[in-house]
């Protein structure tokens, strides 16, 4: 998992699993990521492969976590087989999911 800040928020590359095995170590580090920027925090999953429940409950705790920071979680590159989750679960309408940009032709 990748850091970087700017003004306007920080990204953090998540790998390619979010499951019981990683849930620890990224729910520590997006709450340490929160605390010490301002703006969004946007979570790039282009690389998630695999996320569980433990998976998706460090998303919807970093998301609370944040909104008493008075910050946002922002989704970014979201991957087709995890959005389907995120709508099966019905989290996209809790978590803010970064509209994807059409290609250029």
């Amino acid at each position: 998992m990748r850091v970087r800040g700017n003004l306007k928020g920080q990204v953090v590359r998540i790998g390619s699993r979010l499951d019981a095995g990683t849930s620890a170590g990224v729910r520590e580090r997006l709450h340490e990521a929160v605390q010490s920027g301002a703006g969004d925090l946007i979570l790039d999953l282009s690389e998630l492969e695999m996320i569980d429940a433990t998976g998706l409950g460090v998303l919807v705790g970093t998301h609370r976590f944040a909104l008493d920071a008075e910050r946002r979680v922002v989704l970014r590159a979201v991957p087709p087989r995890i959005m389907r989750i995120l709508a099966v679960t019905r989290l996209n309408r809790v978590l803010h999911v970064e509209a994807q940009t059409a290609a250029v032709a």
